[in-house]
Parts: C-alpha cells; sequence; structure tokens
C-alpha cells in the first residue's frame, strides 16, 4: 500500500490546483494508526472555503489507495502563514505567471496594532521582472490574492498576499 502521507501530500488546492496541499504548507501530520488514517491540515485563513474541498478530496484519495478509515481533521493554531509554502510550491507559482508572497509579517505575541498607510514591499513582474509592479485590486480570484499590473510589459498578474 501505498504511504498516506505520499496520498494526502499529491492532493491539490482546488482554488491554485497547480499547487498541492504539501506546497502550500497546509498539511500539517499524516499519522497511520490501528483506527485508521488521521490527516491534519491547516486553513490559509480562517473561513476558506475551499477546506470542505480539501477534506473530501484527502479523503477520497486516501479511500482510492485502500484505506478504509480516513479522519482529516483541522487545526488553526498556529495560525498558517505564507512562509509555509514550500521553494516548489513558490516555483509553481511563478512559473504558471503569479508572483509568490515575500515574507510574511512578522507578528508580534498579544493584540495586533494597527498601523494605517503602512508601507508595502515591491512586487516584481513575473512575467518580466520588473521591481515597480501597480495594485490593480486588493482582492483576485479569492480573498488570498491580489490583482497587480506591471508598467513595463503592461501585463495583469496575481500576487499571492502575504500573511
Amino acid at each position: 500500500m501505498v504511504c498516506a502521507r505520499d496520498v494526502a501530500a499529491r492532493v491539490t488546492d482546488p482554488e491554485l490546483p497547480l499547487l498541492t496541499v504539501a506546497d502550500l504548507g497546509i498539511l500539517r501530520h499524516v499519522d497511520e494508526t490501528e483506527q485508521g488514517v488521521i490527516v491534519t491540515i491547516t486553513p490559509t485563513y480562517s473561513g476558506c472555503p475551499a477546506m470542505q474541498t480539501i477534506r473530501d478530496d484527502i479523503t477520497a484519495a486516501l479511500h482510492e489507495a485502500g484505506y478504509a478509515r480516513v479522519d482529516v481533521r483541522t487545526v488553526l493554531t498556529p495560525a498558517w502563514t505564507t512562509d509555509w509554502i514550500t521553494d516548489a510550491g513558490r516555483e509553481k507559482l511563478a512559473a504558471a505567471g503569479i508572483s509568490p508572497p515575500g515574507p510574511a509579517p512578522r507578528r508580534a505575541a498579544g493584540p495586533v496594532p494597527l498601523t494605517l498607510g503602512a508601507a508595502r514591499r515591491s512586487v516584481p513582474c513575473p512575467r518580466c521582472g520588473h521591481p515597480g509592479t501597480e495594485e490593480i485590486a486588493a482582492f483576485s480570484a479569492t480573498a488570498c490574492r491580489a490583482l497587480r499590473r506591471c508598467p513595463a510589459c503592461r501585463e495583469p498578474f496575481e500576487h499571492v498576499k502575504e500573511i
């Protein structure tokens, strides 16, 4: 029988099917026990609408691989961060013309301070490499992506936001 972790790791994200749940870093643990397989995942953000589909897809993939009992659990702590996206995942995003996120903002323990007018990092164009792109819309196909445009090649592209 194929290793349960290998099976779960190959499941793709329904919103970004070029990435697997392992590429995204949301696959936390896969434990094979006498009671079955327990898979632990973390959503990219609270309320992510893709989580039910991801749970269903992981369950179906493991059943297809011969695992009869599958329990997919969601954990919220520690909270997912774009820093968990693997290097391979970042390369896949860039190859598809989607700007991968930079380093996630560091959070202090306790309340998150409100900062108005915070400077945003420069996002290079994934097509031509021009460093000074502009944000067209704060939200794109999903809440975790923004729509940007390159002034050099004039091409629009999506950028995965740093979380």
